[in-house]
């Protein structure tokens, strides 16, 4: 099927979309990921200030993006040490979603390319709040990260701006625009520590089935041959793309697990349970108004509140967490079972989180489809974690949470895809 506008399907999996649809939804995924930032690194800012902020970032991604570009290196089958390679990474890395952040590539050979970005989303959420937010996200936290996204690839890479912002003049384009060389006698970029932590959990090391939800031939299997620099989604066969679908999910639990870990070890575990809830609460109905838009789920029912849960990128991938949902004549039970999510063995996930926090962030979800659904813990025999939903004609309708007010101040909230080609030509940097 092309949508989820159809009766709730209790057997429901990526199987059921069709591959258009999947790579719409594969899109949501990508980009619920990379949003999840802007609900969590503002809350950092509030209470630490903007030095706390830019370190916490560079050591989130620092400490994950190395470890689910490897990932998806295995799961997509390519592999190298070249420029190619990163660019290959970059883009299936839920930093770069597609669009959004408008990467375009050329490479001038095995040690040597470039990548220019038209369009920027990330810098348009931060220009309106001045020169200092630019350069400290365009300066002081890309030039670590971008590095440490190379040196999952080739620790000799390095990743320098040909420009960037601040824009001068204020409306140049591309927005910025940079090179990557490979440079054998530099010294090599050194994982960070949180990284090897981050490498250490169950989710770092789950593994995703390898079968296709459907026989297909269309699309490519893989992504072993030649770089193509105007990739996209649609270009993916069937089975590829549910695997990147749940490895974009992968990407966006990784990044959690730094991002709290890098807080705790500054200000303890409370205040990372704290602030990780309020960036779970902030994503979960962001994401859930855009996949209600992307799939067609419709109405306001309880069979609406089913299918966004079945869909919600934080119960995938289901290889990680074991989510069941089941609807019942008045309610809609959502449960999760024994799982790798519930058996890390320490307090760095969300579903490590107090359950009043975990209820908010369902809250957060169900009252995007009715804001008169209400979430309540219940118990159900052999699970874990059991809420019920059901919708109340009598209650006031729950306001949107100032989380989710929050989220929604990146223009990424509300932006929709479109083809990425044909692409942008530029022309060759000076040397």
């Amino acid at each position: 099927m092309d949508d989820y506008r159809g009766p709730f399907d209790p057997a429901f999996d990526f199987g059921r979309l069709s591959r258009r649809a999947l790579a719409v939804l594969a899109r949501e995924y990508q980009m619920a990921a990379h949003l999840q930032d802007r609900a969590g690194i503002p809350q950092v800012l509030a209470r630490f200030g903007a030095q706390a902020m830019q370190d916490v970032a560079i050591d989130e991604w620092m400490g994950a993006s190395p470890v689910y570009t490897q990932r998806i290196q295995r799961a997509l089958r390519f592999s190298g040490d070249d420029v190619a390679t990163i660019f290959k990474g970059i883009q299936f890395d839920v930093g770069a979603p597609h669009g959004f952040l408008d990467f375009r590539f050329r490479v001038d050979g095995e040690r040597s390319g470039e990548f220019w970005l038209p369009y920027c989303g990330a810098l348009m959420d931060v220009e309106p709040m001045g020169e200092e937010f630019v350069v400290g996200m365009c300066h002081h936290i890309e030039d670590p990260t971008f590095d440490a996204t190379a040196v999952a690839t080739n620790p000799r890479a390095q990743v320098r701006p040909i420009h960037r912002p601040p824009r001068l003049p204020a409306d140049r384009t591309p927005h910025c625009h940079w090179r990557v060389r490979i440079e054998p006698d530099a010294t090599p970029v050194e994982e960070i520590p949180l990284t090897g932590k981050v490498r250490q959990s169950r989710l770092a090391r789950v593994a995703l089935p390898t079968t296709a939800p459907v026989a297909d031939t269309a699309g490519r299997g893989d992504y072993a041959g030649p770089f193509d620099p105007d990739l996209e989604l649609e270009d993916l066969s069937h089975g590829t793309l549910a695997i990147v679908a749940q490895e974009f999910c992968v990407q966006g639990h990784l990044l959690v697990r730094a991002f709290m870990r890098t807080i705790a070890e500054r200000w303890g575990d409370a205040a990372a349970a704290e602030i990780a809830a309020q960036q779970w609460i902030g994503i979960a109905g962001v994401a859930a108004e855009r996949l209600v838009a992307a799939l067609g789920i419709g109405g306001d029912d309880l069979d609406a509140v089913a299918k966004l849960l079945q869909l919600h990128p934080a119960f995938h991938p289901r290889a990680y967490v074991a989510l069941g949902v089941e609807r019942l004549p008045d309610e809609v039970r959502c449960t999760v079972g024994d799982c790798d999510a519930l058996a890390e063995g320490d307090p760095y996930s969300w579903f490590a989180l107090p359950e009043p926090q975990q209820r908010r962030a369902l809250d957060a979800m169900v009252r995007v489809v009715n804001p008169r659904a209400r979430v309540n813990a219940c118990t159900v025999p052999g699970a874990r974690l059991a809420w019920s939903v059901r919708i109340d004609p009598a209650a006031q309708p729950t306001p949107e949470p100032p989380e989710v007010a929050l989220t929604k101040l990146s223009k990424g909230s509300s932006f929709r895809f479109v083809s990425r080609r044909p692409a942008v030509t530029l022309p060759r940097a000076p040397a």
